[in-house]
């Protein structure tokens, strides 16, 4: 097998395995990369459909990533609404994603939550947060779950830069949960800062 038949089999891999992705960016990106590696490998044949029909693909892989990181963070598209703890819906949210949920967040069991939160992009759920009243005007946060097609664009984020969410309450920080410690990056990018043995957000 000669190095552009290699080249070719590798594009040809690269979008079958886009395709498999559950997060939407992974997705894109790779099916934009294996689209540029076929309208090369297809340039050097001549296969000229193939490469017309991979370039349009690669463009438009272009344009939904660019929409996708443009709204990465933004606050217009996202919205935070609060619901009971036992709630038909959340509960069936939490359920169909238990195994996820558990993956992640091992240990974690569904009680009620006084604080219960669904981040919702449009019509679609991407995130639920829950917390509890830990005392001295502090929210514990028991879950950060984000669904795994949004895992790339930490939706979760908005429940606490809408600090009003917490406030509101009569909280005036947010602690987050044992299970988030190994999340310190994404923790770090909200303001969370550690005090002992805890990681902290001061809200404002």
């Amino acid at each position: 097998m000669d190095v552009w038949s290699i080249i070719g089999w590798g594009g040809s891999a690269l979008v079958v395995v886009s395709l498999l992705q559950t997060r939407i960016l992974r997705l894109r990106l790779l099916n934009l990369i294996g689209c540029i590696v076929l309208v090369g490998f297809n340039l050097v044949i001549g296969v000229w459909p193939m490469v017309g029909m991979n370039a349009v693909l690669a463009v438009i892989n272009v344009v939904h990533l660019w929409r996708l990181l443009r709204h990465r963070h933004d606050d217009a598209e996202y919205a935070v609404l609060r619901v009971n703890s036992d709630d038909a819906y959340l509960t069936h949210v939490l359920a169909a994603h238990s195994r996820d949920i558990s993956r992640f967040n091992p240990g974690f069991v569904l009680g009620r939550t006084p604080y219960a939160f669904l981040v919702q992009r449009g019509e679609t759920t991407v995130g639920v947060v829950l917390a509890h009243d830990a005392g001295s005007g502090r929210a514990q946060i028991d879950l950060d779950y984000v669904l795994p097609a949004y895992r790339d664009f930490t939706p979760g984020e908005f429940v606490y830069r809408r600090s009003d969410v917490f406030t509101d309450q009569g909280f005036t920080q947010v602690l987050a949960s044992p299970r988030m410690r190994d999340s310190s990056p994404y923790l770090n990018r909200l303001g969370f800062h550690r005090d002992g043995d805890a990681l902290v957000l001061d809200l404002a």
